[in-house]
């Protein structure tokens, strides 16, 4: 349940701030459905700012807010958080939710093991537990040893463990350790054997990549700063200060800054240095180069370099293979040589009409994943490119290529949908048989499920395709609740995931829905660029015209349509309470982009200018303040219902964006539903939070939208 994380602090002139909350407060009252009551919202101060983009005036009342530290923005979150508190407190099914939601997460669940030395290591977390901890197995049926206990390493169980890389011989693991959602860790190595830690640990940071160095004398790691990504060599017992660099600030005479993310890698029989240079977010361009630690004082070399297209590599001894759709917009795979131009290139697997979406290399074989209409078909081929059979998902779902390693005579996989929780494969190279490693046993019975596939028609005459799951023989009478969910963005495909809070949601007979919208890869990078910068439109019109499918196929109502999405989905939210307020009844907005003017200014955000645009640009502000949700809030607009969820422990996307949208749209709206801040200190971007407060915060979202889509 939300808590109160604030104390009421009201110093000097603050009072007066504070004050502003009941004697400026709108005069109606607020409802939600199902007879709940609420006084007016928390109003905040109005300190108008005035910003000019090349001779545009734009107002921004709430500009204070951005100032996550100051006492008046503190006091404020209090309020607010005190206000949410009392809706949620009325909210009468939140209990049950709670205990749907438990049995859902409660599981035994673990992730994809790593065989090395014989010893299979793994992230495993106990149905009763709040984090996974690191274990390992003698062999892949042995039993499980705890290495890593993460539920004894804070008291409110909000810390995670990862792995990061283990030794050859499995005599060492490398991990990583994060508080909360936050984005950055620390990173630890440990002595399998003995359980005992290595004085060597690097503080808390981003970093994009830690690997043991050949002989175990250190790692390699990329840390990243605002000034740019760097790569180091550190060496067991010396001063961090010490560490060598080993790349970046600037290659051949090119400068690199924030916008060049540079990652390390060391190849799977230790020969091989990779580093990763991914100009943008999503990148627009991906170099790669390899140095051969064989050989002391040998100099990078590029696989890639200077092509305008993206590029993953793999290699097996000295064979080197890309993933690209450079002259493939579908992507292909072929065989390089460094130090070779692209027209020495090999072709491997050509381009086919499905998008080629990832690959690996185990046993000697290549696994080569495609999205058929956004489903996972994978298709095994010899080095050659000699195609040899296929791997088999059980029916309409994620699967994943099999990971292992290049010469080993297994591999595992894993595979998942709306209506199958994840399961892993153990897959023998050999002989092709599949083998359970592990299935958690969710109360969910599949079987009573669907999912089917559709395809609309956006407003540009675009084909769209969409997912809807649910039980069998749902009626589509316009009376059921429907949940739908979207992304559009950074050139991620929205694939048919497992999600326990959409298992809840079917399981109480409503519909779930996820269209495929532009922006995403489901169909290559031209679906990407139809929705970047400034086609960002396409991707808002892909989801009205799925809703509009949904209603006119009567599978829900407008009043029973519940929306949700986070990140860059939380800018396709904000989109769709601005621009279509009627289609929705409820609307869950999680760590957005809301203020896109200035998006730019914080966190991360200057890395995503190679989506979004920039609008310190003459030429983008033009097209971002047309649909920035911030913006395009409406005076006496009737919005529907809306949760904005975010916190402190947001690294990413700054909190900035919802505090600053709440305040607008609880002044600003017409309508008498609910418009709440749903504010932490524990949930962030990325995952870490304890399973315990997960499930608080799940129910407080499901419990808001399955309320307010009521009759």
């Amino acid at each position: 349940m939300l808590k109160h994380y604030f104390d009421r602090f009201t110093p000097g002139w603050l009072a007066v701030a504070v004050a502003t909350f009941s004697l400026c407060a709108q005069a109606q009252q607020v409802h939600g459905k199902n007879g709940i009551t609420l006084p007016p919202p928390p109003v905040a101060a109005v300190h108008t700012v005035v910003d000019d983009y090349d001779g545009t005036k734009i107002e921004d009342h709430y500009q204070w807010l951005e100032d996550a530290k100051s006492p008046a923005t503190r006091a404020w979150i209090d309020e607010e958080n005190k206000y949410t508190q009392s809706y949620v407190d009325q909210l009468k099914n939140r209990s049950e939710i709670v205990k749907g939601l438990t049995a859902l997460q409660r599981v035994d669940v673990y992730s994809m093991p790593m065989n090395r030395g014989g010893k299979y290591f793994f992230e495993k977390r106990l149905a009763a537990e709040n984090q996974s901890s690191i274990y390992y197995r003698e062999g892949w049926k042995g039993e499980d040893k705890r290495l890593i206990d993460a539920t004894k390493l804070s008291a409110d169980q909000n810390t995670s463990v990862t792995i990061q890389d283990v030794s050859e011989n499995g005599d060492l693991l490398v991990y990583g350790v994060r508080q909360g959602g936050a984005d950055e860790e620390s990173i630890h190595t440990i002595h399998v054997a003995t359980g005992k830690e290595m004085p060597d640990v690097l503080p808390s940071a981003r970093y994009f990549g830690v690997n043991l160095a050949p002989g175990n004398t250190g790692f390699y790691y990329s840390r990243f700063t605002h000034d740019g990504t760097t790569v180091w060599l550190h060496t067991f017992g010396r001063p961090f200060d010490k560490d060598e660099k080993i790349f970046g600030g600037e290659y051949r005479g090119v400068k690199m800054g924030e916008l060049d993310l540079i990652m390390a890698s060391v190849s799977d029989d230790q020969h091989y240095l990779y580093i990763t240079m991914e100009h943008g977010v999503p990148a627009t361009r991906d170099d790669i180069l390899v140095k051969d630690l064989r050989k002391p004082g040998s100099e990078f070399v590029p696989l890639v370099y200077g092509v305008e297209a993206h590029f993953n590599a793999g290699n097996i001894g000295d064979r080197f293979f890309l993933r690209t759709d450079y002259e493939a917009p579908n992507g292909r795979l072929l065989e390089a040589t460094p130090g070779q131009q692209p027209g020495e290139w090999k072709k491997v697997v050509p381009e086919g009409k499905d998008v080629l979406d990832s690959f690996s290399i185990v046993g000697g074989k290549l696994f080569v994943s495609r999205l058929h209409d956004v489903k996972t078909e994978t298709t095994i081929y010899s080095l050659d490119g000699k195609e040899t059979g296929k791997l088999s998902y059980p029916g309409i779902g994620s699967g994943t290529v099999v990971y292992g390693r290049p010469t080993a005579k297994e591999g595992f996989y894993s595979f998942d949908s709306f209506i199958v929780p994840p399961t892993i494969y153990r897959y023998d190279t050999a002989t092709g048989k599949s083998e359970v490693f592990a299935r958690p046993n969710v109360p969910f019975d599949s079987d009573q499920y669907e999912i089917t596939q559709v395809f609309f028609n956006s407003k540009d005459g675009t084909r769209v395709p969409m997912f809807i799951a649910g039980k069998k023989g749902l009626a589509k009478d316009g009376k059921a609740r429907l949940l739908m969910t979207g992304y559009g963005g950074f050139d991620v495909p929205m694939l048919a995931d497992w999600s326990p809070e959409d298992a809840w949601w079917m399981q109480q007979g409503g519909f779930f829905a996820l269209p495929n919208l532009r922006g995403g890869n489901e169909y290559g990078e031209p679906w990407h660029k139809a929705a970047m910068f400034e086609h960002k439109q396409n991707v808002f019109d892909d989801l009205f015209a799925a809703a509009e499918y949904l209603i006119q196929n009567k599978y829900t109502t407008p009043e029973r349509f519940a929306l949700r999405g986070r990140s860059n989905g939380g800018l396709l939210m904000g989109a769709a309470m601005t621009q279509r307020p009627d289609l929705f009844g409820a609307i869950w907005c999680g760590y957005p982009l809301l203020d896109m003017l200035r998006y730019q200014k914080f966190e991360f955000g200057r890395l995503w200018t190679t989506e979004y645009g920039n609008a310190e640009n003459a030429k983008d502000f033009h097209y971002i303040v047309k649909y920035s949700p911030y913006q395009n809030v409406k005076k006496g607009t009737k919005y529907p219902a809306i949760m904005f969820f975010t916190g402190d422990a947001d690294t990413r996307v700054d909190p900035m964006n919802a505090r600053k949208m709440t305040a607008l749209m609880q002044a600003w709206n017409g309508s008498d539903r609910p418009i709440l801040l749903h504010y932490s200190l524990k949930g962030g971007h990325s995952a870490g939070v304890s399973v315990s407060q997960l499930v608080e915060d799940q129910a407080d979202e499901l419990a808001f939208l399955w309320n307010e889509t009521s009759w």
